[in-house]
C-alpha cells in the first residue's frame, strides 16, 4: 500500500529538488537577472517620470532616466554574473547563507 501511496505521490509532484538541483539553481539565477533588469529599468522611469512632471518637461528626463536604468541594470546583471561565474570564489563553511554540502 504504502508504494502505490509513493507512486501518486511522485505523479503528481511537480518538482523533485535533489534530482532537479542544477536545473533549479539556473532558474534562479536567470530569474535574479530579469527581475534585477526590470527593477531598474521601471524604478528610473518613476524617477523620470516624476521629475518631468515636476519640471513640466514633455518626457525629456523619462527618456534619459530610463536609458540610465538600461545602463545600470545591464552593470548591475553583468557583476551578478561575474559573481556566479567566479572559478576563484570558495564558499566558507561558517557562512549561513551557504547551503552546499
Amino acid at each position: 500500500m504504502k508504494k502505490k501511496a509513493d507512486d501518486t505521490r511522485r505523479k503528481y509532484e511537480l518538482f523533485n529538488y535533489k534530482k532537479d538541483k542544477d536545473w533549479a539553481e539556473n532558474l534562479t539565477i536567470v530569474m535574479q537577472l530579469g527581475l534585477t533588469m526590470a527593477g531598474c529599468i521601471v524604478f528610473c522611469f518613476f524617477v523620470g517620470h516624476f521629475i518631468d512632471k515636476w519640471l513640466e518637461l514633455r518626457g525629456v528626463f523619462t527618456t534619459i532616466f530610463i536609458l540610465l536604468g538600461v545602463a545600470g541594470g545591464a552593470n548591475v546583471c553583468y557583476r551578478q554574473i561575474l559573481d556566479v561565474t567566479d572559478p576563484k570564489k570558495e564558499e566558507d563553511p561558517d557562512d549561513p547563507r551557504s547551503n552546499r554540502s
